[in-house]
């Protein structure tokens, strides 16, 4: 299986994923990032700038997969919310 890096990208600084961890494909690279980037948000979502980070997703020759702004992640787990319960 691909090894895929999450590595944080807040401004100019970048927080470097070593280990990163062994996935199907890119679309679960997408799912494990959102779910990543929630996780941080419901710890440390006190933090304004969190919301301009982002995960720079790579692949073992250092290419760049996705990048997944943080702000995009609250976008997309609103869309997936039913508006309605019956």
């Amino acid at each position: 299986m691909p090894r895929y890096f999450f590595n944080t990208r807040i401004g100019d600084d970048t927080i470097p994923d070593v280990e990163g961890e062994e996935l199907r494909d890119s679309d679960h690279a997408w799912e494990v990032a959102r779910s990543m980037i929630v996780d941080i948000l419901e710890d440390q979502g006190d933090h304004p700038q969190l919301l301009t980070a982002s995960l720079v997703v790579t692949d073992e020759k250092g290419e760049i997969v996705l990048e997944f702004p943080f702000a995009e992640a609250l976008t997309v787990e609103e869309a997936e919310t039913p508006s309605t319960l019956h």
